[in-house]
């Protein structure tokens, strides 16, 4: 049997995320988001830090309209791997690859100048069941 490997997250990023290029000419984009933890006693404020990353047009759009603090939906996959860091000692890395990032958030006046018209970024952005013109959501 088939396991299922399916990881849906809401956070703000952390920083900037990071575009990069592979040697074959393919977009990758990291970034790290924070993602409320909740806790028993209900007054502790908690947060785990997860790493993604993402390819492709993906990858362009989350490095183009993305910054430190946006609030994101991430629906991917988790996956583990092992690299030798240049002093030569074996680490792990736990993450998420990013099949689809949403934008949460509407952006202010002065970032939406720079963000193409809404029949763009529908077909270049993942906004699967998000109307992000409703006022009625909880964020």
């Amino acid at each position: 049997m088939a396991g299922l490997n399916r990881v849906v997250l809401v956070g703000r990023m952390v920083r900037d995320p990071e575009l990069k290029r592979t040697n074959s000419g393919t977009s990758v984009t990291s970034f790290t988001i924070a993602v409320d933890n909740l806790t028993k006693a209900g007054n502790e404020k908690s947060a785990s830090f997860i790493p993604c990353t993402c390819w492709n047009k993906t990858a362009e759009n989350v490095a183009k309209y993305c910054s430190k603090g946006t609030l994101v939906g991430v629906d991917g996959r988790l996956n583990q791997r092992s690299y030798e860091d240049k002093s030569g000692q074996k680490r792990s890395v736990v993450e998420v690859i990013a099949e689809s990032v949403q934008f949460l958030e509407r952006r202010t006046n002065e970032e939406s100048e720079s963000q193409p018209e809404e029949s763009t970024a529908k077909s270049t952005v993942a906004h699967e069941g998000i109307d992000s013109s409703d006022d009625d959501l909880p964020f």
